[in-house]
């Protein structure tokens, strides 16, 4: 493929993938804001439930937490690959390239891991619509993202 095509094929996966990272956080930012709005109350006089966990979260099930943690770290990764990779579309030369590949890698493998426990959750059922598109993003991340690092070796 010639460099030309190449770079245009960056920039609409660029495009695409900081969308769906911006909506991934978005979500994951609601989920989050919930557990922590509706999660256990623990202070002076409460005892803490029996099979109490940090990552609880009052919807889902017991991947949730896991899910929702590790989807909100891939998803500031990806923006932060994408502002890498801003870069190096602007030049498009060999001096930016391994900043936006190291980068673009890492939220790679980051969306992987959170797509893990996405297949998990999914597994366990009992999530709600919201979760559902989270997990949805984050299973379709992990292709673009691996398009998209395939791109810039390109």
């Amino acid at each position: 493929m010639a460099n030309g095509q190449m770079r245009s094929v960056a920039s609409l996966i660029m495009v695409l993938n900081f969308c769906m990272y911006v909506i991934l956080l978005g979500i994951g930012g609601w989920a989050m804001n919930r557990a922590i709005d509706h999660g256990f109350i623990i202070g002076p006089g409460f005892d803490l439930p029996a099979h109490f966990s940090p990552i609880y979260f009052p919807m889902g099930n017991a991947a949730t937490g896991f899910f929702v943690t590790f989807a909100l770290i891939a998803g500031v990764a990806g923006v932060a690959s994408i502002l890498a990779g801003f870069d190096n579309y602007r030049s498009w030369d060999s001096t930016s390239r391994p900043a936006a590949v190291s980068s673009a890698i890492i939220a790679w493998a980051l969306t992987v891991l959170a797509m893990g426990f996405a297949w998990k959750e999914i597994e366990l059922e009992g999530r709600n619509a919201r979760l559902r598109t989270m997990e949805a993003f984050t299973i379709i991340l992990s292709a673009t993202q691996l398009v998209y690092v395939a791109t810039l070796y390109g």
